[in-house]
């Protein structure tokens, strides 16, 4: 019995240890897939970096970076850089799909990949520095940002020889920007792959260096797509210009439903959610201050509008600097393909806005018009109202009633019958803040007024 139960132990452990074996042995034909659309933002670098953290967790044999964007900043360029050359996995860079670019910032990231490739139809290039707000450096800055930035480009190419450094030191230099048979033939990418089951082919079995040692890939590799996060989704859309520009248009809104009704905290919320949301899109975005300036002057024209009851003459001019401020927010050198606001929606937002401020000055315009509902003129209304007995109502006995949804101290009229509770009554007059009532005839129910 018990060399049974041995050999059934040691069967076991076999078994576990050629699905470990096997486990291990598909994990290292894993080619993990990140896909990077748009201009580079912090929320790529985080992705990025969960990316990189999460093939060295499952042992993924390579990284693939499928990469579209026109650039970005320099130091998320950097970053990225700097994550790629220290993965202890290999990353291959893969400019796809056709019509994709690697444009500025992204030619370097393009580089910094143990191996760089390219879809037919793609380009790459164009990486010259300029400032913030899209014009050029001085000239001394200048010089000091091409310099920094040739040296990087120079070292990410030296592996891939003397005409691969040339071109990317004119991508900085010159602004040059390469096809990717271009690229391929001075030596800048390694392939030239339409399509990402192509290029795991072609790829199989190549060597490289990484930080880890001398890496050589598995003879047949499976993608495997990592997706980002629900977070990183979210807050990638806030780079979209568009994006930006429906949430100001929201937020001010909101805001204006708000300030008509200061009680209606959903409207408030929904107001300070939005306008903080574009905030954090604007702080990504090359911005013109002029035209921030003039939707901030449009927001205070349309608050005033509601306040200072103007007919909606504010409104109008509120409109007219809404939509040049949105025009001109994002109308900036600096601005990226894809950067700039839709005319259309910048025209109908602005028509939505104004629309809702007229709409908020008409209702405030017909409260004006309406009779005072409080103090001694709301009292004098009462009179001939109906409502009804909250408590037993006697010739010498007062009582509550229940009129206008509000409770009053009641007694009856000279001559008039007593009063239950639940019956209806009717105001007969008011004495200071006592309401004379009778009970009210032929009514048996209904809406208290």
């Amino acid at each position: 019995m018990r060399g049974w139960r041995k050999g059934l132990l040691l069967g076991v452990c076999l078994v576990l240890l050629l699905a470990v074996k096997a486990a291990g042995a598909q994990g290292e034909g894993v080619a993990l897939v990140l896909r990077l659309k748009g201009p580079l933002t912090p929320v790529m670098v985080q992705y990025l970096e969960r990316g990189l953290a999460t093939a060295q967790q499952q042992h993924a044999a390579l990284v693939v970076l499928e990469l579209d964007t026109p650039g970005g900043g320099i130091t998320l360029m950097e970053k990225m850089v700097q994550d790629i050359r220290n993965s202890p996995v290999p990353v291959v860079v893969y400019v796809a799909p056709r019509g994709a670019m690697a444009g500025s910032a992204g030619a370097l990231v393009t580089l910094a990949g143990h191996w760089a490739a390219m879809a037919p139809e793609t380009a790459i290039g164009a990486a010259s520095p300029v400032g913030p707000q899209g014009g050029d450096l001085g000239k001394t800055m200048e010089a000091k940002v091409k310099a920094i930035l040739k040296a990087l480009a120079r070292s990410l190419a030296a592996r891939r020889g003397p005409k691969a450094v040339q071109a990317a030191e004119k991508m900085v230099g010159e602004a040059q920007a390469l096809s990717a048979e271009e690229a391929q033939r001075v030596g800048l990418v390694d392939f030239v792959a339409p399509s990402l089951d192509d290029l795991l082919h072609q790829m199989a079995g190549q060597s490289t260096t990484t930080v880890a040692g001398e890496v050589t890939l598995p003879p047949s590799l499976e993608a495997v797509p990592l997706p980002p996060t629900i977070g990183e989704s979210f807050f990638h859309t806030l780079t979209d210009p568009n994006i930006v520009f429906i949430l100001l248009g929201l937020g001010v809104q909101a805001l204006l439903i708000g300030l008509w009704h200061p009680a209606n905290w959903p409207a408030w919320f929904v107001g300070v959610a939005s306008l903080l949301l574009a905030a954090y899109g604007l702080s990504l975005l090359p911005v013109n201050w002029v035209g921030l300036a003039f939707l901030l002057l449009s927001f205070a024209m349309f608050a005033l509008d509601v306040k200072a009851h103007a007919h909606g003459a504010l409104t109008v001019a509120g409109l007219a600097a809404f939509i040049f401020g949105a025009l001109t927010l994002f109308n900036t050198p600096a601005a990226l393909p894809g950067q700039r606001v839709s005319v259309p929606l910048v025209v109908g937002s602005g028509l939505a806005v104004a629309v809702v401020s007229m709409g908020v000055v008409a209702l405030a315009l017909r409260a004006q018009q309406r009779p005072v509902q409080t103090g001694e003129a709301r009292i004098r209304t009462l009179a001939g109202k109906i409502g009804e007995a909250r408590t037993a109502i006697t010739p010498r006995q007062s009582g509550t009633v229940q009129v206008g949804g509000e409770l009053w101290t009641a007694v009856l009229a000279p001559g008039a019958t007593a009063v239950a509770s639940g019956d209806w009554v009717e105001v007969v007059e008011v004495r200071g803040v006592h309401l004379v009532v009778r009970p009210a005839a032929g009514k048996e129910g209904g809406v208290v007024e």
